[in-house]
C-alpha cells in the first residue's frame, strides 16, 4: 500500500480525467493503495491544496468529461525551481509517496527536476499538439486534430460558395502536428507549420494559380506559430509573457492582410483557439488516457519511479523523465514533405 499524489499541469486537454480516473481505480483495486489530488497544478504542491480522491462512484463518472476536476494553472519556471523544497514539504506532509504529474513540457520538465532531487515522480505526457518527445502519441491530439477536421470540413463549403480564401489557425506553437494532419484529412489547399517559414509570395502565386484553373476557393491551415520568411513578410513581435513563452501575434490575420493586398482576393480567417481543447475527448483519447493512468499506477507502485509513461506503437513502455524533456518532438521534413503533394 502507498499514497499517490496526482496533480494536471499545464493547458487544459481532453482525456485528464481518464488519467485521474484511472490512477485511482489501479491504485484502489490493485493495490489498496489511497490517492490524493493537489488543485491547479504545481501551485497545489506549493500551497498545499489537496483533495481526497477516494469517491469510486464519483471518479467513474468523469471518464467522459473535459477539461480536469482537479484544475490546472501554469507557474513561472523561475518560482517553480525556487519553491522546490516547499513542494517537497508539502510531499512529506501528507505522506505521499509517488507523484504522478500529468502534463506537458513544462510539467514534465519540473517532474524532471523534483526526480533528480530525489522526489518519485511517474510523469505522464499531456498535449494537444503531440509534442513531447519519445512518445508516439500524446492524448488529446486526437480530440483536438477531430474538432480542427470538422471545422475545416464546414468552411470548405462556405468557401466554395462565396469563392474565397479563408486561413483556418489552429494551436502549434512550436510545432505543426495539428496543421499537418488537420490539412491532410480535410484536403485543406496548403499547411503552413512553425518547422518550414513560408514565403507570402509562393502563398499568393499558388492561390492565383488555382483560381485561375478554374477552382473556387481556397484553404489554408496555420499553426498559430508558423512564420514567414523575414524577407517575404515582416511579422509583429509580441515579446513574451510571465512564463516566458512568445506571445504569438495572429499569423493568420497579418497573412489575410497581405494576400488581399498582393492578389486582390478577398479573405477570410478563423482563428479555432481554445475550441480545440474543449469537450468530451474522443474514444482513442479515452482509451490511450486510460492506459496511460493504469500504467503509470504501475509505475508508480512497482519502481518505475523517475520515469515517463510512453506509447511506443501499441504498447506503453517507460522512458526516463531526463530523455523525455530533452527536446520537443517537432514535425520532421519528411512529413512535410508527404503534404506538399496536395498544396495547390
Amino acid at each position: 500500500m502507498k499514497r499517490i499524489g496526482v496533480l494536471t499541469g499545464g493547458g487544459d486537454c481532453p482525456g485528464l480525467n481518464a488519467v485521474i480516473r484511472a490512477v485511482v481505480r489501479t491504485s484502489v483495486g490493485r493495490y489498496r493503495s489511497t490517492v490524493v489530488g493537489f488543485r491547479d497544478g504545481w501551485r497545489g504542491l506549493l500551497e498545499d491544496r489537496r483533495t481526497k480522491l477516494d469517491d469510486l462512484d464519483k471518479i467513474d463518472r468523469i471518464l467522459t468529461r473535459g477539461g480536469t476536476i482537479l484544475g490546472t494553472a501554469r507557474v513561472n519556471p523561475d518560482k517553480l525551481r525556487a519553491g522546490l523544497d516547499r513542494i517537497k514539504q508539502t510531499l512529506d506532509d501528507n505522506g505521499v509517496d509517488v507523484l504522478i504529474p500529468i502534463g506537458g513540457e513544462g510539467t514534465l520538465t519540473a517532474a524532471s527536476w523534483l526526480s533528480e532531487s530525489g522526489v518519485p515522480v511517474v510523469g505522464v505526457p499531456k498535449t494537444i499538439d503531440n509534442d513531447i518527445d519519445c512518445t508516439d502519441v500524446t492524448f488529446g491530439f486526437d480530440t483536438a486534430l477531430a474538432i480542427a477536421t470538422d471545422a475545416i470540413d464546414r468552411l470548405h463549403t462556405t468557401a466554395e460558395s462565396h469563392q474565397r480564401v479563408m486561413l483556418v489557425e489552429v494551436m502549434g506553437r512550436h510545432a505543426g502536428w495539428i496543421a499537418l494532419h488537420a490539412g491532410l484529412a480535410s484536403g485543406a489547399h496548403l499547411t503552413l507549420i512553425p518547422e518550414v517559414p513560408f514565403d507570402v509570395d509562393e502563398v499568393c502565386a499558388m492561390i492565383k494559380k488555382r483560381f485561375q484553373r478554374g477552382d473556387a476557393h481556397f484553404i489554408v491551415v496555420v499553426a498559430e506559430g508558423a512564420a514567414p520568411d523575414p524577407r517575404s513578410m515582416t511579422l509583429a513581435e509580441g515579446g513574451v509573457d510571465e512564463f516566458g513563452h512568445k506571445i504569438f501575434t495572429g499569423v493568420s490575420q497579418q497573412l489575410g492582410r497581405e494576400i488581399e493586398k498582393r492578389i486582390g482576393k478577398e479573405v477570410r480567417v478563423t482563428v479555432l483557439g481554445h475550441v480545440q481543447r474543449g469537450g468530451t475527448p474522443t474514444p482513442f483519447d479515452r482509451v490511450l488516457a486510460t492506459r496511460y493512468g493504469v500504467h503509470a499506477a504501475e509505475a508508480a507502485h512497482n519502481g518505475g519511479e523517475g520515469n515517463m509513461v510512453a506509447l511506443h506503437g501499441t504498447k506503453i513502455e517507460l522512458v526516463p523523465l531526463s530523455e523525455a524533456t530533452k527536446q520537443l518532438k517537432r514535425v520532421p521534413s519528411e512529413r512535410y514533405e508527404e503534404a506538399r503533394a496536395f498544396f495547390g
